[in-house]
């Protein structure tokens, strides 16, 4: 029997995996006890996504489990022990606001419940069992606000002549000395945890850094969500408030679908402890101008928008991720979503629900 376990697995990247997956394991484990509700609200949360999973999966079976509580994690992981093929870890708390309101809180779901999850996948998963990370870019810090940088009329766009102007930004950027956010400092924790395990013990394990996630199936909030809470605006009218850097910040978009690929494609063929950085790269990014401009376009009509100056601490002033590492041992992977087609399905599923 093979068995995958896949926290979050009500949110975005959890839910894309748990319906990907579902075709090649015998059966699913969803652990996902609603967080995001507590975190953003009831706007953002996922119970009707899990319930959509617990109706159309049929071999999924779900935990409401908090991935802070050892003796709960270990319950389950004893409970399919070396069945477990697969972790895929899409659980967190991703908001640089939020985590400064509760810095313990933060620190406990991003560093102490992925310490939690990889020691039961190390004492009781199958010895070759996968571990997948979903790290995220904010590792780095604001250290890539110290690239030379040019204002043009809609972003912020790098120097020509940098070496990081072709590709993006690569695994190299350094991850130390630079502001993260509390939120980006527990997520370093969990991240080099998370290698070190794969390096340590020689386990199968991949630390994906994230740009923006993005995706039809998206619980979109103010703090966190950056398209999916952009269309909701667009969509209902709501303003919408733009953070600093006159709204031409930069930032990747990868679907959900494109990184569940990557994480496929990884789970077939395993490292132990690498590190990718995983986003829309040069073929899927924006400015937040430029997102507004393609979110009133396909919604028919113009937002109201509100700009502070007040950049939000350890934000990225552009970010555009390079894959070539990933592509690199992976050559059969590339995107299938670019911008205006993951924006037209957020759209669609938005204006149904």
């Amino acid at each position: 029997m093979k068995i995958a376990i896949i926290t979050g697995s009500a949110g975005l990247i959890g839910s894309e995996a748990v319906r990907t997956f579902a075709a090649e394991m015998d059966l699913i484990v969803g652990i996902d006890n609603n967080m995001r509700a507590r975190f953003f609200g009831d706007e953002a949360s996922t119970l009707w996504n899990e319930k959509l999973l617990e109706s159309s999966v049929p071999n999924y079976t779900h935990y409401s489990a908090d991935i802070r509580e050892f003796d709960a994690m270990e319950r389950i992981f004893k409970t399919y022990g070396h069945d477990i093929a697969l972790v895929i870890h899409a659980a967190a708390q991703p908001s640089h606001d939020w985590a400064a309101r509760e810095p313990l809180t933060d620190f406990g779901v991003n560093a102490v419940g992925t310490s939690n999850l990889l020691e039961c996948t190390r004492l009781h998963a199958h010895p070759q069992s996968v571990f997948i990370f979903t790290s995220t870019n904010k590792v780095y810090g604001d250290a890539p606000n110290e690239l030379p940088l040019v204002e043009t009329e809609t972003r912020w766009e790098i120097s020509a002549e940098h070496p990081y102007f072709e590709n993006g930004i690569d695994e190299n950027m350094r991850i130390d000395q630079s502001k993260h956010s509390l939120f980006g400092a527990s997520k370093v924790a969990a991240d080099v945890l998370a290698q070190e395990y794969g390096r340590y013990f020689g386990m199968n394990v991949g630390v994906f850094r994230g740009g923006c996630l993005t995706g039809p199936s998206h619980s979109g909030a103010q703090l966190h969500g950056f398209l999916s809470y952009l269309m909701k605006c667009a969509v209902s009218g709501r303003e919408y408030t733009i953070f600093g850097y006159k709204g031409k910040q930069v930032r990747d978009n990868i679907h959900s679908h494109d990184l569940i690929q990557m994480f496929r494609s990884f789970y077939q063929n395993p490292r132990q402890g690498e590190v990718y950085n995983a986003g829309g790269g040069r073929f899927a990014n924006c400015s937040m101008l430029e997102a507004i401009a393609l979110c009133e376009e396909i919604a028919g009509k113009k937002m109201k928008l509100v700009y502070t100056d007040t950049n939000r601490i350890g934000d990225h002033i552009w970010y555009i991720s390079d894959l070539s590492k990933f592509k690199a041992h992976y050559p059969q992977w590339h995107w299938q979503y670019d911008l205006r087609r993951t924006c037209e399905e957020i759209f669609e599923a938005m204006s149904e629900r």
